[in-house]
């Protein structure tokens, strides 16, 4: 019953076979194996447009790597105030970036409001020294509560960057669940609706180390390859990065994958709403589940074996009384069946 974090999951058996096939003989390395090579142009096939791969151990460093990339003197970063960026990367931008700040936006359900990031923006006016410059916003697609950004808030958030000339990333920690959820080709969720930067995270979803960073926008990509090397990040046996991400992304297993971990998600949320015991804080989106307990129910269920975390910091409209939380579940592609019937015994 671990639905602590995707986090948590080991790595499926395909992807560990994928490191036992290519442990024998040799390769070049620092990213030049004829399978490195091969995974650029396999992401170039699945997102239609040409990019630039730079394979990294974690999220926390293609995002800091983004932002280095789009950073400029005195750089402003523009984050939603429930980020993974913002509040879970212990300063990684900022120290990486070279001494660029985050600025946090609000926006109902984790999601930036433009009206909202349009204003911040106008607090930073051209030209005024003083204040810093914009440099970059990021979106987290899904969100750390759960919830997508539909194509036209991408589109709209990227507009008003636009305007002031700034890089426009995408944490993608969760791109494979929110890309199944919305029923949409890599494309459209990403290039296609203006963003310059993603960060492909393949971790929660079934990988064992396996995060890549692709850019768009050539601009932001010149000198990545040194920001990388200077992070820790340019691994010499990168064709281990590689050949998870090639049995990923082989036979549509990201997505087959995805969309187990969303469903299990959806069971997991009407089990939840049938125990009377809980109710549902806001509607999923992808495999992040919030629900709101009494602190003594939700004790229970893990002292029973339940693996969940409590969520105090997300700031919500939704009344909860003082003999309760707000709890977060988290399913994976490791999760299955029985991991909910367990959960629905010891919830009922």
């Amino acid at each position: 019953m671990h639905f602590a974090s995707d986090n948590w999951g080991g790595a499926l058996p395909e992807v560990a076979q994928a490191l036992v096939d290519h442990c024998d003989g040799f390769a070049a390395a620092y990213g030049n194996s004829e399978l490195d090579r091969s995974l650029v142009h396999r992401f170039q096939e699945i997102f239609e447009h040409d990019l630039e791969m730079f394979l990294v151990g974690t999220g926390t460093a293609a995002n800091s790597l983004a932002m280095s990339a789009a950073g400029r003197p005195g750089g402003v970063v523009f984050s939603h105030a429930n980020a993974h960026m913002f509040e879970e990367e212990c300063g990684a931008i900022e120290k990486i970036g070279g001494g660029l700040r985050i600025t946090p936006v609000e926006g109902a359900l984790g999601k930036i409001a433009p009206e909202k990031f349009a204003a911040a923006l106008g607090r930073l006016p051209e030209g005024f020294v003083h204040v810093g410059q914009p440099s970059a916003v990021t979106l987290t697609q899904a969100t750390e509560w759960g919830t997508l950004y539909q194509l036209d808030q991408i589109a709209e958030i990227a507009s008003i960057a636009r305007k002031r000339n700034i890089a426009v990333h995408m944490d993608g920690a969760r791109f494979a669940n929110a890309l199944v959820a919305l029923d949409v080709t890599p494309a459209d969720m990403t290039w296609r609706q203006g963003v310059d930067m993603l960060s492909f995270g393949a971790s929660k979803n079934g990988c064992w180390c396996a995060e890549a960073l692709l850019v768009f926008n050539p601009r932001y990509a010149e000198h990545m390859i040194y920001a990388q090397k200077q992070a820790g990040h340019l691994f010499s046996k990168s064709r281990f990065i590689s050949a998870q991400l090639e049995t990923y992304l082989s036979e549509d297993n990201w997505r087959k994958w995805a969309r187990q971990a969303n469903r299990l998600a959806a069971e997991l949320t009407a089990i939840l709403m049938r125990s009377g015991a809980a109710r549902i804080a806001w509607t999923p989106e992808a495999n992040i589940v919030f629900a709101i307990m009494k602190i003594k129910e939700a004790e229970r269920l893990q002292a029973a074996g339940a693996f969940f975390y409590r969520r105090a910091s997300l700031e919500t409209e939704i009344a909860i009384a003082g003999d309760e939380g707000l709890y977060r579940f988290v399913t994976s592609p490791m999760n299955d069946a029985t991991d909910l019937q367990d959960f629905a015994e010891i919830l009922s």
